[in-house]
C-alpha cells in the first residue's frame, strides 16, 4: 500500500458531511448588512426582502445598519465575512465606485467587487433632484440659473463622498456647467433630514425615500435622472428632456453574498430571494414606498452590474480629474 492512498480517500470521506452541512443551510440567523443608516434606498429595499426571506428560510434575517464611508464600511465587512451564506449585503450602485475612487486618490480599496457573488436585483430607480418646498426654484432651469449666478454657494447633500448621491449630482453639475457645494452625510436618511431642516438646499435621491415628503408638502422635485419619467412622479421631467442627454443615473439595490459562498448555498439564497420578490407583503411595501421592484436573478444581475459599474467608474474618473 502506498502512502498516497489515505490522502486521496480523505476528501471523499469528508464530502458527505460537507453536503449535509450545505443541505442544512441555514442553521442559524442570517445578517443582512446595510452600509447606510435607516431611511435610505438600501434600507428600504432590505427590510421587506429580509422579512420575506425569513419566512422562506425559516430562520431570522436581521437587517444590520453599518453606516460609514458611503457604504464602504458595511461592504468591506461582508467582503471579509465567512462565506457560509449567513452574512449578506444589500448593496447600492456605489459598490463599484468606492474602490475606484480610493485607487484614484492613491488609497487602498476597502474591498473589490470581485469579492461578492450577486444573488439578485431588488430595484433600480431613477434618481430625483429634490429641493425644499420653500426654495425659490420651481423648475430645473430656475435652479441652474441660480447655481450659475452663485458658483459653489448652493449646498447639496449626499450619502458620502463618491456614493450614489454624490456621483449623480456631480454628473448633473458637470453637464450643466455649474458648481455646487458638496455636504456629505453618512447616508440618504440624514441627508433628507438636513434637506427638510434647510441645512442643505438640494439632494439627489431615490423616489422611494422622497415620496412621503413630497406628498406632505415639504419637498419639491425638479428633475429625474432616468431615460423616462419616474412612475411615482410622472409630472417631473427628465434631464434628457431639458437638454442634458448625458445625465442618466439609477440608484439600484441588490443582494450580495461573499464570492466564495458555495454554489449550493448561493442557489438556496437565490431561491429564497426569488420568492421574496413575489411575496405579497414585500410587494405592498415596495408599492407604498413608490419604489417598484425590478427583479433580476443572479446571471442577469451580474450582467447588469458589470454594465452599470463600467458607466459609473467612468463618471467617477471624470469627477476625480476635475477635483
Amino acid at each position: 500500500m502506498t502512502p498516497r492512498r489515505p490522502l486521496l480517500a480523505a476528501p471523499a470521506l469528508l464530502l458527505p458531511g460537507l453536503a449535509r452541512a450545505q443541505a442544512a443551510f441555514p442553521d442559524r440567523a442570517l445578517t443582512m448588512v446595510v452600509g447606510f443608516p435607516p431611511g435610505g434606498q438600501a434600507d428600504l429595499a432590505a427590510r421587506p426582502v429580509a422579512a420575506a426571506m425569513e419566512r422562506a428560510l425559516r430562520q431570522p434575517v436581521v437587517v444590520q445598519n453599518r453606516p460609514g464611508g458611503a457604504g464602504a464600511i458595511g461592504s468591506g465587512a461582508v467582503a471579509r465575512a465567512a462565506p457560509d451564506g449567513h452574512t449578506l449585503l444589500m448593496a447600492l450602485s456605489s459598490l463599484a465606485v468606492i474602490p475606484e475612487a480610493e485607487r484614484l486618490w492613491g488609497r487602498p480599496a476597502p474591498y473589490e467587487v470581485a469579492q461578492f457573488a450577486p444573488i439578485g436585483l431588488v430595484n433600480a430607480d431613477p434618481t430625483m433632484l429634490a429641493v425644499p418646498a420653500n426654495a425659490p426654484w420651481r423648475t430645473l432651469e430656475d435652479f441652474v440659473a441660480a447655481a450659475r449666478a452663485r458658483p459653489g454657494d448652493i449646498p447639496y447633500g449626499s450619502s458620502g463622498a463618491y456614493g450614489t448621491l454624490h456621483v449623480a449630482m456631480e454628473m448633473f453639475a458637470a453637464a450643466a456647467g455649474v458648481r455646487l457645494l458638496h455636504v456629505p452625510f453618512t447616508g440618504a436618511g440624514p441627508a433628507i433630514t438636513a434637506l427638510l431642516s434647510g441645512n442643505i438646499q438640494a439632494l439627489a435621491s431615490a423616489p422611494g425615500t422622497l415620496t412621503q415628503h413630497v406628498q406632505g408638502g415639504r419637498v419639491r422635485v425638479l428633475a429625474c435622472w432616468g431615460r423616462e419619467r419616474a412612475p411615482a412622479f410622472p409630472e417631473v421631467p427628465t434631464f434628457m428632456e431639458r437638454g442634458l442627454p448625458e445625465v442618466e443615473f439609477y440608484i439600484w439595490a441588490g443582494l450580495m453574498a461573499p464570492a466564495a459562498t458555495p454554489a449550493p448555498i448561493q442557489a438556496r439564497l437565490r431561491e429564497a430571494f426569488a420568492g421574496a420578490m413575489r411575496d405579497p407583503e414585500a410587494l405592498r411595501a415596495f408599492e407604498a414606498a413608490g419604489s417598484p421592484p425590478r427583479y433580476l436573478d443572479a446571471p442577469d444581475f451580474a450582467r447588469f452590474l458589470a454594465e452599470d459599474s463600467a458607466r459609473l467608474v467612468r463618471a467617477v474618473q471624470r469627477i476625480c480629474r476635475v477635483e
